[in-house]
């Protein structure tokens, strides 16, 4: 069960932002990483992660300022151009159990390069 507020410094998005596990690196800024995906579901699958400790959207929103909320939206825009994504994109965002969350580190996924139907778990 993840408490969408409480957070694991153990957790593997913890880990890679300490370059304790490999990633491969899509891009970085003073805010976020992105890296790919290592179970994609389409062509282009990156995780975007801020590097705050932050376990879910909620805990990133009311622990975060505005400026570094801002400019971790505006770094996700910034990833989408990078990846060639015109064509459209999904931008995926599970917090908790029933949203799906799987790791107590707020992350988003970016898929896209192929038309997307449906839900992609």
């Amino acid at each position: 069960m993840i408490d969408i507020y409480k957070y694991d410094d153990n957790n593997v998005f913890a880990k890679i932002l300490r370059n304790q596990i490999p990633c491969k690196k899509v891009y970085e800024d003073k805010i976020c990483l992105a890296f790919e995906d290592i179970n994609p579901k389409a062509p282009v699958h990156v995780l975007v992660i801020p590097k705050i400790k932050a376990c879910s959207f909620n805990d990133f929103i009311d622990k975060s300022d505005e400026n570094s909320i801002a400019l971790f939206f505006k770094s996700l825009r910034k990833i989408t151009k990078l990846l060639n994504l015109e064509k459209g994109y999904r931008l995926i965002c599970n917090v908790g159990d029933d949203g799906g969350q799987e790791v107590p580190h707020l992350h988003f996924h970016i898929l896209g390069k192929k038309r997307l139907s449906g839900l992609i778990p």
